[in-house]
């Protein structure tokens, strides 16, 4: 299963790096606190020695769709939350470096623990997990179509509306 103290490491990584990206005045930033929360993700699959999954995770989430979001957030000009003071964002930007520089050293840290500790540990797994790509693919396409036929729906609600109310903001008109 892994060390509880790599455990503790990278679940405080992952909660901090969710309230910061929730916190952020800055769009880019939000999305690249995901990142960060996607990337801690990906290290928990490695501890559970699922690596397949892991990649997937950095490959889809934290690559594909991080770049469409940022592409999204780029093209339709919505880097900034409106209302924001200008004192308040230099002083928040030195919070969130210093909060990044922590994380960052901290996940760190918990890979190198995890890979020092060889990912499980010497606990016995009863079960052999399926980590092949072809049986993978066959029970999430077999069992699991109707998730992801939500989540892709989900997601295209989210840029049509991201790109409904930028432009009405742009034209002037109320939401």
């Amino acid at each position: 299963m892994g060390d509880p103290l790599v455990f503790g490491i990278l679940a405080i990584v992952a909660i901090v790096a969710a309230l910061m990206m929730v916190t952020s005045h800055n769009s880019v930033h939000s999305a690249l606190w995901l990142v960060l929360n996607f990337a801690t993700i990906a290290v928990f699959y490695v501890i559970l020695n699922a690596p397949f999954i892991a990649m997937v995770q950095i490959t889809v989430y934290a690559g594909a769709i991080m770049v469409l979001f940022l592409f999204v957030i780029m093209l339709l000009g919505a880097e900034q939350l409106r209302g924001a003071g200008a004192g308040v964002s230099s002083r928040g930007e030195r919070f969130h470096q210093g909060v990044a520089v922590v994380l960052g050293v901290l996940l760190v840290t918990a890979v190198t623990l995890a890979l020092m500790n060889g990912g499980g540990g010497d606990t016995a797994v009863p079960t052999m997990p399926i980590t092949s790509p072809q049986e993978l693919g066959l029970i999430l396409f077999e069992t699991y179509v109707f998730p992801f036929e939500v989540t892709g729906v989900l997601l295209l609600a989210a840029i049509i509306g991201v790109a409904i109310f930028t432009l009405r903001k742009k034209r002037g008109t109320a939401v």
